[in-house]
């Protein structure tokens, strides 16, 4: 069976820095690109970041270009989120997803809390 297992998030102070991981099994994770999906409790996903199999293409939705970075380690099936200078706004669950786009596995999430 597939299993995305998310890990890292927390409560955190605006400004400040966390960093994700997601632990894959169950698939050849490093023949998949993969995804960074976000959701708050009743509202639909947003789409975060992607990064092709290979690990050095990455892309980013606007609100956190210049502020997180995907990365992945192939050798480990591990994906990564490196969140830095965050905002209130960047309070969700985030999902590690398989797929370039949030369209395969889900895990069931880290929540990341940014408050003061």
């Amino acid at each position: 069976d597939v299993q995305l297992q998310a890990s890292g998030g927390g409560l955190v102070q605006p400004g400040g820095s966390l960093k994700l991981s997601c632990a894959a099994s169950g698939f050849t994770f490093g023949s998949r690109a993969m995804s960074w999906v976000r959701q708050a409790p009743g509202k639909a996903p947003e789409w975060v970041s992607a990064i092709n199999p290979e690990g050095d293409i990455a892309y980013y939705t606007d609100s956190v270009k210049g502020r997180f970075t995907m990365s992945r380690d192939n050798a480990k099936n591990t994906l990564y989120l490196q969140m830095n200078s965050l905002k209130p706004e960047d309070t969700f669950v985030y999902h590690c997803t398989t797929g370039g786009a949030g369209e395969g596995y889900w895990g069931q999430g880290t929540q990341v809390t940014v408050s003061s």
